[in-house]
């Protein structure tokens, strides 16, 4: 059985850097002549230049924050829900649209395994004539989709679960017998711990790939125990895969498709090898060329080759966030949204999203200052509480605060979750 998905993942490190590097330009000058929005933000770029990394890092970083204000803006004017930075419009080129919290809408494109993410299904031991259990997320979010056509990409088949029903997904697995699962890893353990309680043995489930949250090594090891080998895998809704773990459990590997540099957080300087830094992406994909893409997260390359013979570059994996902006149960949950979430209520003078309680088992609190705290007549918890659903289909509870009792630090979004 071949180790490697294919002969990209081990050619030398200067093949790849100069692959990259001359395919470098081409993106960029892509970019700027189908893309109206990275025509306005290259502006006086001079493509044929940008052949090395010095170059790129002269180019402005694109955050999350301004393509959602750019596609708000498109959205109003009525001129481009994608705010300019798809390459392709809706039609044969465009099968699907997705939206993310904020939102933030997504094209999917026509070519196979858009989202690049068979590479990283193949090295977490999926193979070709397999039954794959995909629990991401099929509506609205891309994750469903983006696993399940690599999974095709790979040839196997999938049963596409989705997200809850719980006893339902024990049931499929016990009679469908897939080979592995692919989803959050909390959502695996909530299955794993369904099943034992309803005293059904899933002897198939022998692997999976998870991504969509941090993954603790003490939640790896619990798999361990269970027979369940767990591998993770780093991809967003805008770039697609960006690495992925190996069986050298050593870091994840640098997806083939994209030129990722680890720059100082709220600059675009790339940092010295092993500093902690945000993760800015440039994506090959030519029907959403993002340039630059800041992604908000935080990590760092390591020293050395993968010991599986891989010679990407390996990063530490995902080691916060950059900004304010916190992933629960697979969703990102911007400050923009907690402003949307008080806005929406006159009696609230300030709030504040805690997020806090252990891997697999976090909480989201809404804490809110307001004019009417502790009357709870009003029902204005049960409002909000409506209200955070909504914006961030999660659910959350609500504390009502006295004026004054949130600390004057700025804060909006408080990530207290530990990660042990």
């Amino acid at each position: 059985m071949n180790h490697f998905y294919d002969a990209l993942e081990t050619r030398s490190p200067a093949e790849r850097e100069a692959a990259h590097m001359q395919a470098l330009p081409r993106q960029v000058a892509h970019a700027q002549a189908q893309s109206p929005a990275m025509h306005e933000l290259l502006a006086g770029i001079d493509a044929r230049a940008v052949t090395g990394r010095a170059a790129l890092a002269r180019l402005p970083v694109i955050r999350k924050g301004e393509l959602h204000e750019r596609q708000k803006a498109g959205r109003t004017s009525g001129q481009d829900v994608f705010g300019g930075f798809a390459a392709v419009g809706f039609g044969a080129g465009m099968p699907r649209v997705f939206a993310s919290p904020g939102p933030i809408y997504e094209p999917e494109g026509t070519g196979k395994d858009y989202w690049r993410m068979a590479r990283a299904i193949y090295a977490a031991g999926f193979r070709s004539g397999e039954l794959v259990h995909n629990c991401f997320s099929y509506h609205f979010v891309p994750a469903g989709s983006m696993m399940e056509t690599g999974a095709h990409a790979l040839g196997c088949t999938v049963f596409p679960g989705g997200t809850g029903q719980t006893e339902q997904q024990v049931q499929a697995m016990a009679e469908l017998k897939p080979a592995g699962y692919i989803g959050t890893p909390s959502f695996l353990k909530i299955i794993v711990d369904k099943a034992q309680e309803m005293g059904i043995a899933l002897p198939s489930l022998k692997k999976a790939m998870v991504g969509g949250e941090a993954f603790p090594p003490s939640l790896r090891d619990w798999f361990t125990e269970r027979g369940i080998d767990v591998y993770q895998s780093f991809a967003t809704a805008d770039l697609g895969l960006i690495a992925y773990e190996t069986s050298a459990r050593e870091g994840l590997v640098l997806d083939e498709g994209v030129i990722v540099e680890i720059v100082r957080p709220g600059t675009g300087d790339p940092v010295p090898e092993g500093e902690v830094g945000e993760l800015v992406v440039t994506t090959l994909n030519p029907d959403y060329p993002l340039i630059r893409f800041g992604t908000g997260d935080l990590s760092a390359v390591l020293p050395g080759a993968c010991p599986t013979g891989r010679t990407n570059a390996r990063i530490r994996g995902w080691m916060g966030r950059a900004d304010q902006t916190v992933k629960i149960r697979g969703m990102f949950v911007h400050p923009g949204q907690v402003a949307d979430i008080a806005r929406r209520f006159p009696e609230v003078i300030k709030a504040r999203l805690v997020v806090s309680g252990e891997m697999a088992n976090d909480s989201m609190t809404f804490q809110v200052e307001a004019v009417t705290a502790g009357d709870t007549h009003a029902g204005l918890d049960q409002r909000i509480s409506e209200a955070i659903r909504d914006v961030t289909k999660l659910r959350g509870t609500v504390e009502l605060l006295s004026p004054g009792s949130l600390p004057n630090d700025g804060k909006v979004i408080e990530d207290v979750r530990s990660y042990k």
